[in-house]
């Protein structure tokens, strides 16, 4: 897709779901194979910078040459990093493959699910012995490659400010967080009309994150289906939002409505979203 990413104007590529490369094949995909992957993407965006996803498997996606449990609440279970930290190989093959590939373009490395510092911690563990095994044969990798989280549980949410101090980005996944929060599984029909990231503890969640993250001096992009909303552009603006992140096809609208806005106005917009009560308030403002 990276050539429709390049003709729509896209300043960097916002999530890249490794998962895909998993899913099409019938075995793990090997270091090399990845690695020409990740290599093709970032020699093609010159420069720009293309933020990598490690594995999310689990939830609604699975391997049929993975033996996934089989689980009541997959979607709270046993998924993306919590598989990788458990089955370090997994994490250890795609760092490698991302490392080298790095030596070509700006790429950025993203971690999901994460809930605990700790997570944090060990992947970063993990990815500093990558790169000592790659100093030992000679490869060449950014060394100063950007480590970042998907802020898409309460959790981290709540607590943003301690995981600004641990990570060089926040990417905030509204898909998963308006689910999380509202306790609104997106996949039950049933309750779908309740899934909403427009409800204002949604927005708050959302507002929280960008000022951790500002507060700490790192950067927040959106990769969730909120960003490529164009009833929130405005709104998304005015919390401080940096880079905003969408299918190939959204981003000419997206962009325009950005350009043809006053960052100040849009920050008193802002203001006066967060002091609805409902979603439905929030919406008919908007």
């Amino acid at each position: 897709d990276v050539d429709a990413v390049i003709e729509s104007g896209a300043t960097g590529i916002g999530l890249y779901r490794t998962e895909f490369l998993f899913m099409n094949s019938d075995h793990f995909p090997t270091e090399e194979e990845q690695y020409q992957a990740y290599r093709v993407v970032a020699e093609k965006m010159k420069g720009k910078p293309v933020t990598i996803r490690t594995m999310d498997i689990g939830g609604d996606k699975s391997l049929p040459y993975m033996e996934l449990p089989k689980e009541d609440n997959p979607f709270l279970g046993w998924r993306a990093i919590r598989v990788c930290l458990d089955r370090e190989e997994i994490l250890r093959t795609q760092f490698k493959a991302l490392l080298r590939a790095s030596k070509y373009g700006q790429i950025k490395i993203m971690l999901p699910m994460i809930m605990d510092i700790v997570e944090v911690r060990k992947a970063r563990a993990i990815l500093e012995e990558c790169k000592k095994e790659l100093d030992e044969i000679g490869k060449i990798y950014d060394r100063n490659i950007k480590v970042g989280i998907m802020v898409e549980t309460p959790s981290t949410a709540i607590v943003a400010y301690k995981f600004a101090k641990e990570v060089d980005f926040f990417s905030i996944g509204t898909n998963d967080l308006t689910q999380y929060f509202l306790a609104v599984d997106r996949g039950n029909e049933m309750v779908a009309n309740l899934y909403n990231s427009f409800n204002p503890a949604v927005l708050e969640a959302i507002q929280k994150v960008i000022d951790a993250a500002h507060g700490a001096n790192i950067n927040v992009s959106m990769c969730g289906e909120f960003a490529g909303d164009k009833r929130a552009t405005k709104l998304l603006l005015g919390m401080g939002l940096d880079s905003f992140s969408m299918s190939a096809s959204s981003g000419l609208t997206i962009k325009k409505i950005i350009r043809n806005s006053n960052y100040a106005d849009a920050k008193k917009f802002r203001d006066l979203i967060l002091q609805q009560d409902t979603p439905e308030e929030v919406v008919e403002k908007l």
